[in-house]
């Protein structure tokens, strides 16, 4: 695999004193490329785009992204990353789920002639979540989130989709909830890659929320699994491997569902808790920002299970 970082300019209608997001580019294998962005809370220089997203270049048909970013100007910047990869437009680009860098750009691609892709689950979540989002991203990402606007795909589908296009053959599966309730993964079975979305947290915690199903997820992450990928590209961190994955993100969850459940058998309550131990966990980034919160949102799923 081959890293390659770029460092991508802002338009110049966002903030002038920034000196734009470092995306690095990850060449998987031929033509399949990851572009991995910050891993930290969105703020005015990532523009949203504090995720990882996805490439699948053809030989003469255009190009597949995986995930438009979080605004118009971080749609722009992908973009602008796209174009040092490769001279072919993006055709299609596919939503993995309802998180904003998941979709809220989907308007810049669709104004560049592309057709966006997903599941109807996750944009029933989009539609649900648009206007906390946006207010979200204004707080946190100020004049960059300008001129971004709610744009929903043009191709919609149940459990799955299969997307060929030149010589290129994807495969968009819906398993069921995960992070988000409409989660996909993409399938590259040519390159043995798989997109995750937010399925998979590399070197990150993952972020259980009100919205997330953490039993679903385990069930969406061994339906993954079951592909046996060479590659893994996750909705956040670097790329990696199946057993890093399942370390990072299954072994996690399972972690911390069975910890929850011996402290909901013991009698224990939702503030309790954060105390169960998830320090075999504590190598991964925000794990102090989030476990305890994590904790909580799962006690009050397994609470009435």
């Amino acid at each position: 695999m081959r890293l390659m970082p770029i460092l991508v300019a802002l338009l110049p209608s966002a903030a002038p004193a920034l000196a734009g997001p470092v995306i690095e580019t990850q060449e998987v294998a031929p033509g399949v490329y990851a572009l991995i962005g910050p891993t930290g809370q969105r703020d005015p220089e990532n523009l949203g785009n504090n995720a990882t997203f996805g490439l699948v270049v053809t030989a003469e048909w255009g190009a597949v992204l995986i995930d438009p970013g979080a605004t118009w100007e971080g749609a722009a910047t992908i973009h602008e990353t796209v174009r040092q990869i490769t001279d072919q437009p993006i055709e299609y680009v596919v939503n993995t789920g309802g998180q904003d860098h998941r979709w809220l750009g989907n308007d810049y691609w669709q104004a560049m002639g592309a057709m966006v892709i997903a599941s109807k689950d996750a944009v029933a979540d989009q539609q649900a979540r648009a206007s906390r989002q946006l207010s979200a991203l204004n707080q946190l990402v100020g004049k960059g989130a300008e001129g971004t606007y709610p744009s929903h795909a043009d191709i919609t589908f149940e459990d799955s989709y299969r997307l060929a296009i030149g010589d290129a053959i994807l495969h968009i599966v819906h398993p069921g909830p995960a992070h988000t309730p409409g989660d996909s993964f993409v399938w590259h079975p040519q390159s043995g890659t798989v997109f995750t979305g937010d399925i998979v947290y590399i070197e990150r915690i993952a972020g259980v929320m009100e919205f997330s199903d953490p039993a679903a997820w385990i069930d969406s992450f061994n339906a993954m699994a079951a592909l046996n990928p060479a590659h893994v590209v996750p909705g956040h961190g670097p790329v990696s491997d199946l057993a890093t994955a399942a370390r990072d993100t299954l072994d996690y969850l399972v972690n911390l569902r069975t910890r929850i459940g011996a402290h909901i058998e013991a009698g224990g309550d939702i503030l309790g808790s954060v105390d169960v131990d998830q320090s075999a966990f504590s190598y991964l980034e925000n794990f102090d920002q989030l476990a305890g919160r994590n904790a909580q949102e799962v006690y009050s799923r397994m609470e009435w299970e």
